[in-house]
């Protein structure tokens, strides 16, 4: 299964055939922002803006180089000779930088994952990885949670995960209603992370450790 196929899957698209989505080609792409240069009521072959167009759809190509990459991939390789640990693997303060799918506007934060792990772990490289991978696309910040958790789940078949995401919206705070410093938590327990107080208790304790 290709990455994109795989992403279907894992994020329920099934009423949007992907595959079926032609890319446009680079110059259209930049043809598109020289619409919107326009639109916006300036002109696209001013000095200042004329290499905007390339500019933007390079940003774009790293923004979003998420759609290209295929978080199962990360996680395939995983490690059994634990030494017999069986307590929580946990990434704190990974760094967010995602666009909200609505209006294409960044939402920046943190992200905190933890998995408990059966017969087998990862690198934990890999989870900043996957957050890094769901982060590079159109997002909302519930489903970019989601994700996180299912594809740790997929892939490890672990006995829990929890993930937490502290992020702060642009599309609120420079436009619409523009309230500042305002951050929006999102969080999912799986497993025993869902069952056990005390143990999801541990997990917000080391979120919140300074």
């Amino acid at each position: 299964m290709d990455a994109l196929a795989h992403d279907r899957t894992l994020i329920g698209a099934s009423d949007v055939d992907l595959e079926a989505v032609k890319k446009p080609s680079r110059d259209e792409a930049m043809a598109a922002v020289r619409t919107l240069i326009a639109w916006a009521g300036d002109d696209p072959r001013r000095e200042g803006v004329i290499d905007t167009p390339g500019r933007v759809v390079d940003a774009f190509e790293e923004w979003f180089a998420g759609y290209a990459a295929d978080p199962a991939k990360e996680l395939s390789r995983t490690f059994e000779d634990v030494q017999g640990y069986d307590d929580i693997v946990m990434l704190r303060e990974i760094e967010v930088e995602s666009h909200c799918e609505h209006h294409m506007a960044p939402f920046l934060g943190k992200a905190y994952v933890a998995y408990m792990p059966t017969n087998r772990v990862v690198g934990i490289s890999k989870l900043a990885r996957v957050v890094e991978i769901f982060s590079k696309r159109l997002q909302t910040q519930e489903t970019l949670t989601q994700q996180i958790t299912d594809a740790i789940t997929d892939s490890l078949k672990p006995a829990g995960v929890a993930v937490l995401i502290d992020a702060e919206h642009q599309c609120m705070t420079t436009r619409g209603v523009h309230h500042k410093h305002v951050t929006t938590i999102t969080t999912q327990f799986t497993g025993v992370f869902k069952t056990d107080r005390a143990l999801q208790e541990r997990f917000l304790t080391f979120v919140n450790r300074r």
